[in-house]
């Protein structure tokens, strides 16, 4: 088994509380207010910059022309994302750039970029998969039943087959950089974590 699937097994009790979570529930019934989709939205753009910086972390400690194409490709996807919250804030009338972090959102930034900083490729990717895992499996999983309209776009877009693909990428560098230590371990688990913190504090 690949280590990537270990860790993401380790830490099913995290995924199954998020997917269970009120606000993740909302985006499928379409019931979660739209004030709180909004100050998420918002909070979300903030993170994924600084999600784009710690891939550029790891393709300035790369060790191959795989990891400079790998994290190349993972820093469009991001770049696609933050396309995608544009046009949410278009829509919804956002100001990114007035945006504050909250505690939660600061709280995954600072632990990203501190880790990315460190310059250990294993563990930096380690704590920055399960975001990319995590979405692509509540995509597919809201994406089997019954979706509203409300949030139906963002449904779509973590159950796409080209976001499945990026979040394959990613573990395969995980694979590849990566060994099963207790740092990585931690640092898997503490973005899980991190993960269940960001959605509940964006539910108004």
């Amino acid at each position: 088994m690949s280590l990537a699937r270990i860790l993401w097994d380790a830490n099913a009790d995290w995924a199954a509380r998020i997917r269970a979570h009120g606000f993740v529930q909302g985006l499928g019934d379409g019931t979660l207010p739209a004030e709180s989709f909004r100050h998420y939205v918002a909070q979300d753009a903030y993170f994924l910059d600084a999600f784009a910086r710690a891939y550029a972390f790891c393709l300035a400690n790369g060790t191959s022309r795989d990891d400079l194409y790998g994290f190349s490709e993972l820093i469009a996807g991001v770049v696609e994302e933050l396309k995608l919250h544009k046009s949410y804030t278009e829509r919804l009338q956002i100001d990114l750039d007035g945006t504050t972090p909250i505690l939660a959102t600061k709280a995954y930034v600072d632990f990203l970029l501190d880790t990315a900083r460190r310059g250990k490729l294993g563990e930096t990717i380690a704590g920055m998969t399960p975001c990319m895992r995590l979405y692509a499996w509540l995509g597919q999983s809201l994406a089997r039943a019954t979706v509203a309209p409300a949030y139906a776009d963002w449904v779509k877009t973590y159950a796409d087959p080209g976001f499945e693909a990026l979040a394959v990428r990613l573990e395969a560098l995980l694979d590849h950089h990566a060994r099963d230590t207790p740092a990585v371990r931690a640092n898997y688990r503490r973005a899980m974590e991190l993960e269940y913190n960001f959605f509940n504090a964006n539910l108004l």
